[in-house]
């Protein structure tokens, strides 16, 4: 499993040096969490395609940068985020009317797709989707509702999907990545692997943590080591 750092808990006036720390470290995905003010239970706005494009142009093109939007009208604003350089948009399958339409149109400028579901949003809901998603996003914490603790209870919806998107692999279909966001730390880091999760993101966890975002993650990938060699 690799880790994405989400820099919503970056020091913003800092945010430069936090991204050129997660890149020595030799992370290589840049997680943004786009939030409207709106959609979001805490009525939280983080940043929009301004500051995107900012870390597309600091970054360079060797680094993936997804947006995860959290907002109401991704069908009508996603192409200022292809605009800002992201190499994929992620959209809640709770807010957006058409998905399918959604993905046939961002896919059309070369920019990946992803879903995302929210704790409470059943796994039937993105099934359909599959054959055309480049990733599938599940969270382990609701959208911008601050303190929470991460919720194992997603464990089932991530297994099932684990298991249909290897059988579609093996069919010869796409093989959508499986991603994970929300409460992901050290300590359970070893768990949502074992569950067949791709990636995880993980904010505090990196970024806030005692230590470097290089020994926050050297922490993160020796319990993954450790988990892999006893199996």
């Amino acid at each position: 499993m690799d880790v994405t750092p989400s820099i919503l808990t970056a020091d913003f006036c800092n945010l430069g040096e936090t991204l050129d720390e997660a890149i020595d470290a030799g992370i290589n995905w840049i997680h943004m969490d786009v939030m409207d003010g709106n959609w979001v239970i805490n009525k939280t706005i983080t940043f929009g395609p301004a500051i995107i494009r900012s870390v597309r142009d600091r970054l360079g093109h060797e680094v993936f940068i997804d947006c995860h939007l959290m907002i109401n009208n991704a069908e009508e604003t996603w192409p200022q985020y292809v605009d800002a350089g992201v190499d994929m948009i992620i959209a809640h399958i709770e807010a957006v009317q058409n998905f399918p339409n959604l993905i046939s149109k961002i896919q059309a400028t070369g920019t990946q797709v992803g879903c995302v579901l929210n704790p409470g949003t059943g796994v039937e809901e993105v099934m359909s989707l599959l054959p055309d998603l480049d990733l599938v996003l599940i969270m382990s914490v609701v959208p911008g509702k601050g303190g929470q603790s991460f919720m194992p209870e997603v464990e089932g919806k991530v297994r099932v999907l684990r298991e249909a998107i290897d059988n579609q692999e093996a069919s010869g279909g796409k093989t959508p990545i499986l991603m994970i966001d929300g409460g992901i730390k050290h300590h359970n880091a070893a768990m949502v692997s074992e569950w067949g999760v791709d990636i995880a993101v993980v904010g505090s966890g990196l970024i806030n943590d005692e230590g470097t975002i290089s020994q926050n993650l050297s922490r993160i990938n020796k319990v993954l080591e450790s988990d892999q060699s006893t199996h």
